[in-house]
């Protein structure tokens, strides 16, 4: 079976296939300091926790914007899997042209995300991960790899806003139900779940005028389902579809 992880700034999120069927996954913290022994002992016990045995992981795929944690699960995956982990990155055969100006500087959850979306739901098509940063990825009718925009994440926003108004405070993001908030949590809310929703639609749209055509838009990440329900250019849900780039992506490897 194959392990495809997805190591995030803020969360990794750990899938197993079985072919191509994801039979578990899982969400931890990413703890930057990890060693690989400690990595290592973590999955064990991801596997263990749905009665899946480490000597039944084959192949692992990672996709990860920690270089340090990259070279920890490479490593790792050697000593304690007996496996060589296949890590996204320059040289590794995606099946997608990147047409940036320079493609070595592309993150591979964005590669990772195109090539799941055009694989699975068809070209052209826009990829909206919602993570520590929201990041729109394009892909052209023919399956190339166009470029991308960056935003701020909705939760490092709100960080942001109580760590610089005295006045506001850490809240839980949740769905407010409504834009004219009657308290404070619940106006910080509106904003940042509303206010996120209109940047989607409003980044959107002008990536489907730069393409010419209404492409099909995808949305993944933590916090998709969240903004999934008030952004009207948001197409398709799919909160496992970076894994599932992780796999195609170890297939066409392999």
């Amino acid at each position: 079976m194959l392990l495809a992880v997805d190591v995030g700034n803020t969360q990794t999120h750990v899938g197993l296939f079985s072919e191509k069927e994801l039979v578990g996954s899982w969400r931890v913290a990413t703890d930057v300091g990890k060693t690989g022994d400690e990595i290592a002992a973590l999955l064990e016990s991801l596997l263990g926790l749905d009665g899946f045995a480490r000597d039944s992981v084959t192949g692992l795929s990672l996709g990860s914007v920690v270089p340090r944690l990259s070279s920890e699960y490479a490593a790792m995956a050697a000593a304690k899997f007996g496996i060589e982990a296949l890590v996204v990155g320059p040289g590794v055969k995606t099946g997608m042209p990147i047409l940036t100006s320079d493609p070595r500087t592309v993150g591979p959850d964005l590669i990772v995300d195109a090539v799941a979306a055009q694989e699975l739901y068809g070209a052209p098509c826009i990829a909206v991960d919602f993570g520590t940063a929201t990041t729109f990825s394009a892909v052209s009718a023919a399956g190339e790899y166009l470029g991308h925009a960056i935003a701020p994440g909705i939760e490092v926003s709100l960080d942001a806003l109580s760590t610089r108004a005295a006045r506001l405070m850490k809240i839980e993001l949740a769905d407010p139900g409504t834009v004219i908030g009657k308290t404070t949590v619940q106006a910080m809310q509106a904003g940042a779940v509303y206010g996120f929703a209109g940047q989607v639609d409003g980044i959107v749209a002008r990536m489907r005028a730069e393409l010419g055509v209404n492409a099909v838009t995808v949305a993944t990440g933590g916090l998709a389902p969240l903004i999934f329900a008030h952004a009207s250019s948001l197409d398709k849900l799919d909160p496992l579809l970076t894994l599932r780039g992780l796999e195609i992506i170890y297939r066409r490897n392999h």
